[in-house]
């Protein structure tokens, strides 16, 4: 019977969506699959972008674990593919790759100022507060006021870490280096903008929600963006999750305000236009246009420029993909070009035509590397289902590897000194993240740095 030798790259919700369909799949013929991250943990998304304080989502690494510990899956972390493993490596190994490495960083905000000191992008403040092993242990935490840019779940995550008070958040498996940087923020006002009206928001009932359960914040609205036109109630009429949001944020506008040591203003219809400098390089206000419904869902300028004093703005208008050594990259949309979770690459043209789109065999992809940074972590199920389709018709054009035992690739890690963790090591790390947590009547404390994360895992 033939066997299928698998590398998945990216041992996050897609990566391990991919592994668990494809075993469950009809098929007629046997499949080991190895699953690469160059994190020592898995999960990916859930445990490094996810805010800490959403113990409902979180509750998805239960799925994820159970399927990991069935046993039937390899997990090799700390391997970087491009360094420690190439794509010559993998064909020489596997029959198949399937890249699922997602999109871990800030899509641009092409403004005036964007790049000033105080300007940051919301991945990497994401990652310093869920405690990635990747990025400083401290962050600049010095501002009072504050704008975030965006409508999204991302930007409400953003701006409600910096406004919630720092020992609320000691239920939840904050690291300490977090919380200290959080409990000595002198922040009172977050200011969240929207280019368009409370209707058109891409944030989600629930992660709205939770902004009003914060203590000791005013939650802030305006009713000049309450004005709605004939498409916005026409979207509340029809839209089950546009009603819920829209009844939500009339509540608040009831309430009163003006007695909390700290402020969440929500703004609407602000085209994003400058960020101001200071006068010594940092950021000092952050100036937007005015828009308004333009009767057809969208919004137009009004001409009219506002201008709020700021010390520190965050970017959360969506993630971008990243690209991989020897794999095609589309650098408008930050994707890796693919039909169906099949990769496709520029091919020679033929006489007189233009260059042909053509698959790269044995390559494929899941997840937000392939689709975008669109939809919840629930939706990479039907990305995986599609990608392992076609993975499983293609049989006849996999690759051919010179040297596919499950032991060879144990093998070149070893030779070349790759320190890397497998599935008893995260279960190792796992417990002792759940010890530190028990020390102060936690669930858990994240280990931060790397070499701790590997020693621990490695029982070193």
């Amino acid at each position: 019977m033939t066997k299928l030798r698998l590398a998945i790259v990216g041992a996050g919700p897609a990566g391990i969506y991919a592994a668990d369909i494809l075993l469950k799949a009809e098929r007629n013929f046997d499949v080991s699959i190895d699953l690469f991250d160059h994190l020592p943990a898995p999960y990916g998304l859930v445990r490094y972008g996810v805010a800490p304080d959403h113990p409902r989502i979180k509750g998805i690494i239960s799925a994820l674990r159970n399927v990991l510990d069935r046993g039937d899956i390899r997990l090799f972390g700390n391997v970087r593919y491009g360094t420690d493993i190439t794509l010559e490596d993998l064909k020489k190994h596997y029959n198949a790759v399937i890249f699922a490495t997602g999109a871990v960083h800030d899509a641009d905000l092409k403004i005036p100022g964007i790049d000033l000191e105080g300007s940051y992008g919301a991945a990497g403040f994401v990652s310093w507060f869920d405690g990635h092993p990747d990025v400083p242990r401290t962050w600049p935490l010095d501002a009072t006021d504050v704008a975030v840019i965006g409508n999204g779940n991302v930007a409400l995550d953003v701006a409600r870490i910096l406004a919630k008070h720092a020992d609320d958040l000691l239920s939840t498996e904050i690291p300490a280096n977090v919380y200290e940087g959080l409990k000595a923020s002198p922040v009172t006002d977050v200011h969240v903008f929207g280019r368009r009206g409370p209707t058109s928001v891409k944030f989600t009932p629930l992660e709205l929600r939770e902004l009003g359960e914060l203590r000791d914040v005013d939650i802030v609205l305006y009713d000049e963006d309450f004005d709605y036109d004939g498409a916005a109630r026409d979207a509340v009429a029809s839209n089950k999750q546009v009603f819920v949001i829209d009844k939500v944020l009339n509540q608040w506008r009831q309430r009163e305000t003006g007695t909390a040591s700290r402020r969440l203003h929500l703004h609407f219809f602000a085209k994003p236009v400058e960020v101001v400098d200071d006068g010594t390089g940092r950021v000092g206000a952050f100036r937007y246009e005015r828009t308004r419904p333009d009767g057809a869902g969208g919004v137009v300028g009004t001409g009219e420029i506002r201008e709020l004093p700021i010390q520190a703005l965050y970017r959360a208008v969506g993630y971008f993909g990243t690209p991989l050594p020897g794999i095609p990259f589309d650098k408008k949309r930050g994707v890796i070009p693919n039909r169906e979770g099949q990769v496709l690459w520029k091919g020679a043209p033929s006489s007189g035509s233009a260059s042909a789109n053509q698959q790269m065999y044995g390559v494929y992809v899941t997840g937000w590397i392939k689709r975008g940074p669109v939809g919840l972590i629930g939706h990479t199920k039907s990305d995986a289902m599609e990608t392992i389709r076609h993975l499983i018709n293609d049989l006849g054009n996999w690759w051919r590897p010179e040297s596919p035992s499950e032991q060879s690739i144990l093998d070149l890690l070893h030779e070349r000194g790759i320190r890397y963790t497998n599935l008893a090591g995260w279960h190792n790390l796992d417990l002792h993240e759940l010890a530190l947590g028990a020390e102060d009547g936690r669930t858990r404390v994240k280990v931060v740095p790397r070499p701790d994360m590997v020693n621990i895992s490695r029982a070193e």
